[in-house]
């Protein structure tokens, strides 16, 4: 699927891919283009199929149809070889390229995201309310799992901008990708990914905390590295920018070349 995207920076530089979570869309990594293209970086940003300005096809989707949709994504740009950044469902995303097609990737940056996220069910009601009542209904405890109260209450703005965020995204697009994670169990499969990793986690993450999620993933993939920022929910990289941009610079610029 010819998923929707932005590109900004040298058209020769080295190409970083950021894959987005379920319930936001390419905007949510506005903070780390800039710091990325003064740093010679081609940054492409994408909305994942069902969320943003991307397709929206009936359900259901597989894990390997959001993996196959950046691949066909490298191809349309003629991108050989990309750094892959991912959270949540992104990082979900980067796990399925990394076990199968490592060779369209030079490194991965798996954020604030988990192998297994069960219970199964959970995201089998979720899909299901929001095919029966929209995506609304479930943003108010979206955004409150997004960012912590302090940022709530320091930023009111911004958390205005998330919240309608999610609630534009497209209902059958997000209840689909609940059935992605719901049906989604990488673990077995992790100690197959060859390629640098780094795993970023939120100190205060209540939908992935970095134990066990984030352990797991640095535990299973041979040689990732596991950093945990404080004061970060969720969406760490749009609340603890600066911390996790200088995390991914390290990674891609100095152990991932």
């Amino acid at each position: 699927m010819r998923v929707h995207r932005v590109v900004e920076g040298r058209d020769d530089g080295p190409v970083v891919v950021f894959s987005n979570s379920i319930g936001s869309d390419h905007r949510m990594w506005e903070p780390q283009v800039a710091p990325l293209v003064e740093r010679g970086y081609r940054v492409v940003r994408y909305d994942t199929r069902g969320h943003g300005a991307s397709p929206v096809p009936d359900g259901p989707y597989e894990l390997s149809d959001l993996g196959g949709d950046v691949v066909a994504l490298l191809d349309d740009l003629g991108v050989d070889q990309a750094h892959l950044v991912g959270l949540s469902l992104g990082g979900m995303t980067g796990m399925w390229l990394g076990i199968h097609a490592p060779e369209r990737l030079r490194s991965l940056t798996l954020c604030c995201t988990s192998a297994k996220l069960g219970p199964p069910e959970m995201w089998a009601d979720r899909a299901r309310l929001v095919r029966a009542e929209g995506t609304a209904v479930v943003a108010e405890a979206g955004v409150g799992r997004w960012v912590t109260p302090a940022y709530v209450q320091a930023h009111p703005d911004q958390v205005a901008f998330l919240r309608r965020m999610m609630e534009d995204c497209p209902d059958e697009g997000y209840a689909a990708c609940c059935g992605v994670i719901e049906r989604m169990d990488l673990l077995a499969e992790l100690p197959k990914i060859s390629l640098p990793t780094l795993v970023i986690a939120g100190a205060d993450d209540p939908a992935t905390p970095p134990d066990p999620h984030g352990t797991l993933i640095a535990e299973g993939v041979p040689g990732a590295r596991l950093e945990v920022v404080a004061s970060a929910a969720h969406l760490g990289s749009y609340e603890q920018p600066e911390e996790f941009t200088r995390l991914i610079l390290r990674h891609i610029t100095e152990g991932a070349q």
